[in-house]
């Protein structure tokens, strides 16, 4: 069942009260970035107190720092003024559940969607599938405190990255709803 109509329906009464919005700057009012999870349990503009139009929010499969997300910083500041980014990671996240080996296998032998079992993800599908999943870094993560450490890390690296710009790491606690700093990475994101 598809819910097409109830976006579109959701987003008619959206647009029928839009408003001021109308009036929102293209760059982030409050100056700063988000790299975090596309998990459906986070809500970045309830966790970081955002209205509209506050904050730059990018998401991607365990809120990698992919070439794509710092692509996206590097826009953000300097295009449309940023001055501080945060990557959040959290609890619970599925890009724990799996290797880069396991889901390479399980796409070379079908394109259907994966079963989650006891023992890990498993493949329910007849095929036929792809070895393209062979060519895709999958940035699985073994240990959150060290994936995002090295992640703050490899922001700051970057040489497109202005040393000014602190990089800020936490963990947020789908349990609890909190948001937990992880010393290390913020060590590592200081602005110099």
């Amino acid at each position: 069942m598809s819910v097409l109509n109830a976006v579109l329906a959701a987003n008619a009464l959206y647009a029928k009260d839009f408003g001021d919005k109308t009036n929102l700057a293209l760059p982030p009012a409050r100056q700063f970035a988000i790299l975090t999870c596309m998990d459906a349990r986070l809500d970045p503009a309830k966790y970081a107190g955002l209205a509209e139009g506050d904050a730059h929010v990018i998401r991607n499969a365990g809120g990698r720092a992919s070439d794509d997300a710092i692509r996206s910083l590097v826009i953000s500041y300097k295009l449309l003024g940023t001055k501080e980014w945060f990557v959040i990671h959290h609890t619970d996240c599925g890009m724990e559940f799996f290797t880069d080996e396991v889901i390479r296998g399980l796409l070379a032998n079908s394109l259907e969607t994966a079963a989650l079992g006891a023992d890990g993800f498993y493949d329910v599908g007849k095929g036929p599938g792809s070895a393209e999943a062979n060519y895709i870094d999958w940035l699985t993560i073994k240990e959150q405190a060290q994936s995002i450490t090295e992640d703050v890390i490899r922001i700051k690296s970057h040489p497109l990255v202005p040393a000014n710009i602190p990089v800020y790491g936490y963990i947020y606690d789908v349990k609890t709803g909190s948001l937990i700093e992880i010393p290390a990475a913020t060590a590592a994101g200081k602005a110099k």
